[in-house]
């Protein structure tokens, strides 16, 4: 692989503009509550009038709240209809004609006729309601779909029925109406349970927090309600209780359970200074924490936005269900009025040609297909939030699946990112080792990156006063600078060295996985810090995985060709890229895609911005609260490697349960339509609109069935 100069990351806090700016976000996602949240019902739902959702309080709803009890009243309302249909429906089947014939009994009442076009009557109007409301909403929208179709069905079966009993000769078939609207009513109310059980992991998150926090005011607690908790208060964590914002341990050290937030499973121990998160579970010791994060601005809020967005966004593949949904409206119109006029001009009678139009239409209607794609999308993003992903671009993800090469950044993703100073060094007698760590700790305190908090650990541990810097500069890509005491300090990398003309030591470099920073005073090389990394563990698990994708795995890095070498050869990478400074990270994607490589790459999602926008399907690592600020199309809570294979297997996994879904939808359609039809006919097979409406509803319940075993697959990964 070929070198590039080498970088030590830039130390400054500036961060690049996020894709969706959090606020925004926040803002949109208030204006357009119940859309979003219930986006995975969608499909479903959309067919119905949500006036009954707006908030007429003033009072504004929590994540998710409004929309989620709304289709838990639909579900009820669904059940309700179906339950006073089925009782009515009774009754018109022991007094209909046609059953009484085919059974091989006489049962009839004074004016039986009247008393079935009465108890259909109700049956239409009460049991098939929400559909004649739909279809009044597809037809106000100008998008006829399946609502169109079933009010088609059910009206033209209502009103020929009807005729028949106020004189029109013929038989009239109110058992097969009242049957299908039953079938209907508990087809979708089935099917509505499967999509709210979508979006219950999202729920879950949704009502994590606590309702009351315990607030310290002097040597006071108070509980307060969640709403009145203000950054930069103390609160009180007693052992087994629920954090209830992002704030900094002050005071005690326990382990917190964070499996919700982050997937990692084992409880993760936290100490003073250590960041916790909203909504984790604390272990068995009593903690004071600083709030730094409540409401909009804490992490668990900007993950249940991030899924929301997500679960909103159209994808390539949703795309192609819509469109497939709406041709199928418009070829099931033609098909049932083209079977009507078949029939009839066949010479058969008028309500034969009419049961057989109907039928066609209860077929035909298009619920499973405008299923297939919301439900597995509303599992897939949840899921995925739940093991620490966070997916901002739906089609980046679906496309995870033809990763062929994978760009790595090394700190803090291949390794630890926990940099620990193992040598200090001194090359100018006027300054001791003690001297060199101290002046360089003035330029590192206020830096997040590793090497940083590696050297100011180190600083802290030897219990040395940190000088205050005076003019503090980044040297992009290559170090910091700063006037200390006095003395113009520099802390760069080796290939800031190499352009100054300036040697490096000989015995720089003792062990070849050691990053070595340099400290240059007033112009001239004083010293120098070793700081070592560790290679996280899941690493070489994760790479395996890749391999066995066919997945190429390389690594850039700002470090020097011997420690990238030695990363490399101990993972068995297929190739590392040493000494690159940000900019070059894009070349690298370019030269990749140049290949014919669908490439994802990793990285901060700061510096390396430019190359995630460049990359097929950019990964931003990051942790905590920061994480709403990055700027990739997937987010790595954890900034853990094997969450990356997950990411690919995952996305293989949604990718595989769309197209199943799909092909199921689509394909019942084609055999079952000209069943329907009647084009068996000479065989003696007659598919009625009684059985059409089982196998339509059946076929929802299996689409969305086989959405719900994409949950238990995620989880076995």
């Amino acid at each position: 692989m070929k070198d590039h100069k080498h970088h030590h990351p830039d130390h400054s806090n500036e961060k690049l503009p996020a894709k969706k700016d959090a606020v925004k976000a926040e803002k949109e996602f208030k204006e357009n509550l119940a859309e979003k949240t219930k986006h995975g019902h969608d499909k479903a739902m959309d067919h119905y009038d949500h006036d009954d959702q707006k908030d007429h309080s003033g009072h504004e709803p929590g994540h998710g709240q409004m929309g989620h009890d709304h289709h838990k009243m639909m579900i009820a309302d669904f059940r309700k209809r179906f339950w006073v249909t089925l009782v009515l429906t009774i009754p018109i089947l022991f007094f209909s004609q046609m059953i009484q014939d085919f059974f091989g009994y006489e049962f009839l009442l004074p004016g039986n006729s009247y008393v079935l076009f009465a108890l259909s009557s109700v049956v239409y109007f009460y049991g098939g309601w929400p559909f004649l409301k739909g279809f009044w909403s597809e037809i106000k929208k100008g998008s006829p779909g399946m609502m169109t179709l079933i009010s088609m069905a059910i009206t033209v079966a209502y009103v020929y029925s009807s005729a028949t009993v106020f004189g029109l000769e013929g038989v009239d078939f109110f058992w097969e109406l009242a049957t299908l609207i039953a079938i209907m009513l508990v087809g979708h109310w089935i099917e509505m349970k499967s999509v709210l059980g979508a979006s219950k992991a999202l729920q879950l998150l949704v009502s994590m927090m606590p309702a009351e926090a315990h607030r310290i005011k002097g040597e006071n607690i108070e509980d307060i309600p969640l709403k009145e908790l203000l950054k930069g208060d103390v609160i009180l964590i007693k052992p087994g209780e629920k954090v209830p914002a992002d704030g900094i341990i002050v005071e005690g050290s326990s382990y917190l359970n964070e499996a919700m937030l982050t997937g990692e499973s084992k409880p993760v121990k936290k100490e003073e200074k250590d960041k916790v998160i909203g909504g984790s579970v604390n272990g068995n010791s009593t903690l004071k924490v600083k709030v730094e994060h409540t409401g909009k601005d804490s992490y668990l809020n900007k993950v249940i936005t991030m899924v929301e967005e997500a679960q909103k966004s159209k994808s390539k593949m949703q795309n192609l269900s819509d469109r497939a949904a709406k041709w199928l409206t418009y070829i099931a119109l033609a098909i049932g009025f083209g079977t009507l006029a078949v029939w009839l001009i066949l010479g058969f009678p008028f309500v034969y040609a009419l049961e057989r139009m109907v039928t066609v239409m209860v077929i035909a209607c298009p619920h499973a297909l405008g299923l297939a794609i919301p439900l597995v999308v509303a599992i897939s993003t949840a899921v995925s939030a739940q093991n620490g992903l966070l997916i901002r671009n739906r089609t980046a993800f679906e496309e995870s699946r033809k990763i062929s090469a994978l760009l790595f950044d090394k700190t803090g993703t291949l390794t630890k990112g926990d940099f620990g100073v193992t040598r200090v060094e001194s090359v100018d007698e006027k300054f001791s080792k003690e001297e060199i760590l101290r002046l360089s700790s003035a330029l590192e305190q206020s830096s997040e990156h590793p090497i940083a908090v590696g050297i100011i650990k180190k600083v802290k541990e030897d219990k040395v006063a940190i000088p205050k810097p005076e003019n503090f500069n980044a040297i992009t890509g290559k170090g910091v600078e700063a006037n200390v005491e006095g003395k113009q300090v520099k802390v760069v990398s080796p290939g800031y060295l190499r352009d100054e003309k300036i040697t490096i030591p000989e015995d720089a470099y003792s062990d070849a996985a050691e990053t070595v920073v340099f400290v240059l005073i007033d112009g001239k090389l004083a010293g120098y810090i070793a700081l070592a990394d560790e290679i996280r563990p899941e690493s070489a698990d994760a790479i395996k995985i890749f391999k066995q994708n066919n997945i190429k795995v390389l690594m850039a890095t700002g470090d020097n060709e011997r420690t990238a070498k030695a990363v490399s050869d101990k993972l068995g990478l297929d190739g590392f890229y040493a000494e690159v400074l940000p900019h070059q990270k894009v070349e690298i994607v370019k030269e990749l895609q140049g290949k014919n490589e669908f490439v994802a790459m990793t990285g901060d999602g700061v510096n390396d911005a430019p190359a995630l926008a460049q990359a097929n399907v950019g990964i931003a690592v990051g942790s905590g609260t920061d994480v709403a600020a990055e700027t990739a199309d997937i987010i790595l809570v954890n900034s853990n490697p094997q969450d990356i294979a997950n990411l690919i297997l995952f996305g293989k996994a949604t990718y595989n349960k769309m197209i199943q879904n799909l092909i199921w939808a689509t394909g019942y359609n084609v055999v079952a339509i000209p069943l329907a039809a009647g084009v068996l006919y000479s065989t003696g097979f007659v598919l009625g609109p009684a059985v059409g409406a089982v196998f339509m509803s059946l076929s929802t319940v299996i689409v969305a069935i086989n959405a719900q075993l994409l949950k238990a697959k995620m989880r076995k990964k």
